[in-house]
């Protein structure tokens, strides 16, 4: 009887892992360590690998030379949380990309060849907690709705790439943000740069290596120096200034307001000419009856 239980327990054993086995693929050249996990680091893929579960979790693809992700990738995937996607080939991100990524919390795209974050790129990634876009060689552009709907957002990372430029309107949609890395950067210290450089002054504390950690080079000569010598006062020329947005404003306030002084003045013409026509008429009535 003995003998027949000790018998039957591997072969229980067996039963289980092959019935767990044939619910759960690992695609090919990665590992599984768990249900939830796919690792796929440095395995040399050119594109994404194929049979990923359905219910993963964290997905780690970095180190290998992926040149894109479909647009509907994140569609299939809701229950991602962590993916990363660092030192790939990636030049660009599909519209719509990461707009399902609804329980994502860390998205590392750093290491890439990436070259813009345009407007809406994150779409409803209201989990985001950490995002990583640093090391990205050509990335000169970040529009100004780009992170627009991260609202849970506490680390940034925008450092070594190519921006010499960055509207504030960009971080000040980051209601939580606690950290933020912009070292590395060909800033360019003009006019343009100015109301970022006082946003950086009020919150050098979310700057992991402070202002002294950033350079920027001035317009005249070029020259290096660094954002921990400079000051409001550095910025005094560019008080005043009109941006093209401004000029645009202005003109098209002009614009109304000449169109409402001419409508103005035409109803008012009007008025008047009824007035006196109704006072002509009158007069000649009085002139009758008399």
């Amino acid at each position: 009887m003995f003998s027949c239980v000790r018998w039957f327990q591997p072969f229980l054993a067996l039963l289980s892992s092959t019935l767990l086995s044939w619910g759960y693929n690992c695609p090919s050249s990665c590992l599984c360590p768990d249900h939830h996990t796919v690792d796929c680091t440095s395995q040399g893929l050119t594109r994404l690998p194929d049979s990923i579960p359905l219910d993963v979790r964290r997905l780690l693809l970095s180190n290998n030379w992926i040149p894109w992700i479909p647009s509907d990738f994140l569609v299939l995937y809701s229950d991602l949380v962590y993916l990363d996607l660092r030192n790939n080939s990636l030049t660009k991100l599909e519209p719509g990309t990461l707009c399902t990524s609804s329980r994502l919390v860390y998205l590392d795209l750093g290491s890439n060849n990436l070259t813009e974050i345009p407007s809406g790129t994150f779409g409803e990634s209201h989990s985001l907690i950490k995002l990583r876009l640093g090391n990205n060689p050509y990335l000169n552009m970040v529009s100004k709705d780009a992170f627009a709907g991260l609202t849970s957002l506490r680390e940034l990372e925008l450092e070594r790439n190519s921006l010499s430029g960055l509207d504030i309107e960009v971080l000040n949609q980051l209601p939580s943000l606690r950290v933020i890395r912009l070292e590395g950067n060909p800033w360019v210290c003009n006019c343009n740069f100015a109301k970022l450089f006082l946003w950086l002054l009020e919150n050098r504390h979310k700057l992991p290596t402070g202002l002294e950690g950033m350079e920027c080079s001035l317009p005249g000569d070029g020259r290096q120096v660094s954002l921990s010598v400079l000051s409001e006062d550095s910025f005094r020329e560019c008080r005043g200034l009109l941006t093209l947005t401004d000029y645009l404003i202005v003109i098209f306030s002009g614009i109304c307001i000449s169109v409402a002084a001419i409508i103005a003045s035409f109803f008012l013409a009007s008025t008047i000419h009824c007035f006196q026509r109704l006072k002509s008429k009158r007069t000649d009535e009085e002139e009758a009856e008399d």
